[in-house]
């Protein structure tokens, strides 16, 4: 053997087995905590006295509970954002304007479509409340009602309730008939119209099962007639094609009288035709539609939008709306204008004075929030043609319910492809299925509240508002002769409840940016797990390194080593069991036993050693006897000197 080699062979003889090798936890933790530089562990080791020892492990677990709770902090402050506010003058571009009518459809248009209805809507009136067009207020009896039978209301009939009971009276036949239904809507709502014990409301059944049905009360007979009115009435516009309901709306001469911008005149070739299922046809003002995006670079009312609307209040319909005036909505040009939801209404002869601060927001995503950057991971059809916002998301998600539920679209939102809108000739189940999903979706079981998700980014226009008298009694004669030479009206002067005025300005320019930031970086998050680590502990990475190796790799390896030696024993009894014979040891563990180096050179471990059993057929190896030999003394001179041999004769 190689002299290095006999050096390294007697080294591994000599040291003991520790370290990784160790064959229990106890002396792998108490190897770990004479050799690491966590100085708390080592004391515990070194340190004499119960006392003593009882205190350092009461501050090393301290500790250790110190930095686990520091750095859960740390982690948590990782993933948190902060919010920046920054303000900056500029020339800001103007946002796209849209104005609609409140009155969708001109009802001059609109009366052949609708006489029908119409007629039925003022025979219940009449019915439930007892007055009619030129004559006195006498009720009607239900009976007279049912003169001509209508389908409007022998598919949604009308009830008139008493007493809160279960018996209803039936407003077109005067029969009375037993609700079945056990779905009550608005129910928390209800109050007396009309007489005392007088309650209305209609219901609605399943086409597939006449016993299921709901029946949905409203606070006063109005609400109910007019809500009935609406089903119907959306219903018929569902029929009518497009190019068609857009002739009976209002075109941009009929709603625009005056125009200016930022000090300059504009006219109807600034604002595009959007036809808006329940407003007909809106305007939009600064839509970029053609590529250009207007801006203004002064604030005040003066640089703004300045607009005269003609509300024409004679020609609305008397059942669908109640108001009168305009809605407009300021949005981005790429936003979709929900009017019916966040729309802001003006009303006639008043001054409606809009003044805005725009601000634009920007959200971090994940992991800091639960946002979507352009809603391409949203499992949910953009139905809009426009950028993602979260009103999209669930109206296209309950759109896309409704078509699987009910078999047709919604009429008040966009089409899917390859589905069509509900009416009753194809739909006749429609009404009740359109009412029941609602109620899911309001009370949040459609699960469209949980896969939509707000956008990242998005900006927004504060508004403030005022109004003020429009016009004034003194200017009031000749500014209305004027807009009537303006309108083509020469010979009749226009009514002042006809008109609204509309001003929309930037207030100032001040463009205010919202953004989240990440508090703490990758850099500061190891600085502050260092500092932790170093306070508490007096370690380094190195060290936390070596906790993982002990604590995990090598705890972990020893317990493995223990089962398999349990394995390995349990499995070497069962085939001497099986074969009925003794235990022998063999020749490999006796050759072992005798010389374990020269089998291998390696340090045996604790376990290996251990198991070994005793040779029964040979010796133990003896310590060989002392060599005698070498107590004799030599002379160091191979030769003796002459003189000495002569002397020693002597």
């Amino acid at each position: 053997m190689a002299p290095g080699k006999k050096i390294t062979a007697r080294i591994k003889r000599t040291l003991p087995v520790r370290g990784p090798q160790a064959p229990t936890l106890s002396e792998l933790m108490r190897w770990y905590c004479l050799n690491t530089n966590t100085h708390g562990c080592r004391r515990i080791v070194v340190s004499r006295g119960r006392l003593r020892r009882f205190i350092w492990i009461l501050l090393t677990l301290s500790a250790v509970g110190l930095i686990l709770w520091q750095c859960a902090e740390l982690l948590l402050n990782y993933y948190s954002a902060s919010v920046s506010v920054t303000v900056q003058f500029q020339k800001l571009p103007f946002p796209a304007v849209t104005i609609c009518n409140i009155n969708p459809y001109k009802y001059s248009s609109m009366k052949d479509y609708l006489s029908e209805l119409d007629k039925e809507t003022k025979k219940a009136l009449e019915t439930f409340y007892g007055f009619s067009e030129g004559k006195s207020k006498v009720r009607r009896s239900a009976g007279d009602w049912n003169e001509t039978e209508s389908h409007f209301s022998r598919q949604i009939p009308l009830l008139k309730f008493e007493d809160f009971s279960k018996t209803a009276t039936d407003l077109r036949s005067g029969r009375k008939r037993k609700i079945e239904g056990s779905v009550f809507h608005k129910d928390s709502s209800i109050v007396n119209s009309g007489d005392s014990n007088d309650i209305i409301g209609f219901q609605l059944c399943d086409a597939n099962n006449s016993s299921e049905c709901a029946l949905y009360t409203f606070s006063s007979g109005v609400n109910a007639i007019q809500e009935w009115y609406k089903l119907h009435y959306m219903n018929i516009m569902a029929q009518i094609p497009l190019e068609t309901k857009e002739e009976l709306s209002y075109s941009a001469d009929d709603l625009l009288l005056t125009c200016f911008f930022d000090g300059l005149s504009c006219d109807k070739r600034h604002f595009t035709r959007f036809h808006h299922p329940l407003h007909g046809n809106c305007y939009t003002f600064n839509s970029g539609e053609n590529g250009t995006i207007l801006s203004t670079s002064t604030g005040g009312s003066e640089y703004g939008l300045q607009v005269v609307l003609y509300i024409d209040e004679a020609d609305y319909n008397p059942f669908l709306v109640t108001s009168t005036g305009a809605k407009i909505i300021v949005h981005d040009q790429d936003e979709y204008p929900f009017i019916e939801d966040i729309g802001t209404e003006i009303e006639t002869a008043a001054a409606t004075s809009i003044g805005m601060h725009f601000t634009r927001s920007r959200k971090l995503s994940k992991p800091y929030s639960d946002c979507t950057e352009t809603g391409a991971d949203i499992p949910v059809e953009n139905l809009y043609n426009k950028s993602y916002s979260l009103q999209i998301c669930l109206h296209s998600c309950f759109q896309k319910a409704m078509v699987e539920s009910c078999g047709c679209a919604q009429y008040t939102q966009p089409l899917p492809a390859g589905a069509e809108y509900c009416n009753y000739k194809k739909n006749p189940n429609w009404m009740y299925c359109y009412y029941r999903l609602h109620e899911k979706f309001v009370k949040e079981q459609l699960g469209c509240q949980q896969i939509c998700k707000d956008a990242c980014s998005f900006k927004e226009w504060a508004l403030t508002t005022s109004i003020a008298q429009w016009p004034s009694v003194v200017s009031e004669d000749w500014m209305l002769r004027v807009l009537s030479w303006d309108k083509g009206q020469k010979i009749n002067k226009l009514n002042k409840t006809d008109l609204a005025n509309l001003m929309v300005f930037y207030k100032d320019l001040n463009e205010r940016f919202i953004s989240e930031n990440p508090t703490n970086t990758l850099v500061i998050l190891l600085s502050n797990f260092g500092g932790q680590l170093g306070l508490w502990m007096s370690c380094s990475v190195v060290c936390v390194i070596e906790i993982v190796e002990v604590f995990f790799i090598d705890s972990l390896s020893i317990v493995m080593r223990r089962q398999w030696q349990k394995a390995k024993k349990w499995w070497n009894d069962r085939k001497r069991e099986g074969s009925g014979k003794p235990p022998q040891v063999g020749d490999v563990e006796r050759q072992g036993h005798d010389n374990p180096v020269c089998i291998d050179e390696d340090l045996p471990t604790f376990n290996t050693a251990l198991r070994l059993p005793l040779p029964q057929e040979s010796h133990l190896p003896r310590t060989p006897p002392p060599n005698y030999s070498t107590l004799r003394l030599e002379t160091a001179f191979t030769e003796q000197l002459p003189d000495t041999l002569e002397a020693g004769q002597h």
